[in-house]
């Protein structure tokens, strides 16, 4: 008899075990990421498919979802009202609305400018505006400091269920993000008084020191510790790279292909650096 039922609490236990693994995050995430042992149901009703403005969306599963482009923020306007699943949303919670992934559900975004990295609760749908992929809470675009440009470019990645409560998480911070970042210097500021005999070069000349890719350069400068500081404020892929004699500029990359450089380009402009451009490298 005791055979028995210890052969059966170990029978027990181990089908625990597997439905945890079922029901967390896909592997490989790591860093953090809440491991789900309890996921919420999909919402009743919400993977019909939909039309908004003359546009049909059509909820799915999608296990390896994992896509770049452009993110913005909602706030005060929405707080208090009830989301697509019914929950209320708060402006001020790790939330997102997604078009067609699985409600509730969890993704991890990442800020390419900076490489902040949340995991937030999709709980709602949207945004219905062209080139967006992901529509953050208020808390959520702090969490990535997204909320001041108001629109950046994200990489979102889909983990599977919610739990039944919860599951927003802040991941990571850039390094240059734990400590007061420096007030962006805009190109033409800087640049304005450069070292004498200096002639920039062209835009599209390659990089002497940076191969590969497109970059983008979001200016020169001449005091290379101003031109350390506009990178450690980018932060994440951005370097200085020296332009010439005593010359520095900061590039933010590399991307594999001009359409993804110019998603770049324009995150690096709304941080305050309007004269950024790409550049091909060596």
């Amino acid at each position: 008899m005791a055979a028995k039922l210890l052969k059966g609490l170990l029978a027990a236990l181990l089908l625990s075990v597997v439905a945890a693994c079922a029901s967390g995050p896909r592997a490989g995430g790591g860093g953090g990421i809440p491991v789900v042992t309890d996921p919420a149901p999909i919402v009743s009703g919400t993977m019909r498919p939909y039309q908004i403005r003359g546009r049909w969306y059509r909820p799915q599963e999608q296990p390896n979802y994992d896509e770049t482009g452009l993110a913005s923020w909602y706030g005060d306007q929405f707080h208090g009202r009830p989301t697509a699943t019914g929950e209320r949303f708060d402006m001020n919670a790790l939330t997102a609305a997604h078009k067609t992934l699985p409600l509730p559900g969890l993704v991890e975004v990442t800020n390419l400018a900076n490489g902040r990295r949340v995991v937030l609760r999709v709980n709602d749908r949207g945004p219905f505006v062209d080139g967006r992929i992901i529509d953050l809470s208020r808390g959520a675009a702090d969490a990535l400091d997204l909320r001041r440009a108001g629109v950046g470019e994200v990489r979102v990645r889909y983990l599977g269920r919610a739990p039944r409560l919860g599951g927003g998480t802040v991941l990571q911070q850039a390094e240059a993000q734990r400590s007061p970042a420096p007030e962006p210097v805009p190109y033409a500021r800087a640049a304005a008084t450069p070292p004498p005999g200096f002639t920039p070069p062209p835009a599209t000349a390659p990089s002497p020191a940076v191969s590969g890719g497109v970059w983008v350069q979001a200016g020169i400068w001449s005091d290379p510790r101003e031109a350390r500081r506009v990178a450690d404020h980018l932060g994440g892929s951005a370097t200085v790279d020296v332009a010439g004699p005593g010359a520095y500029r900061v590039l933010v990359g590399p991307w594999p292909d001009p359409d993804a450089a110019e998603r770049s380009r324009r995150a690096v402009v709304s941080r305050g650096y309007p004269e950024a451009t790409t550049v091909s490298g060596a």
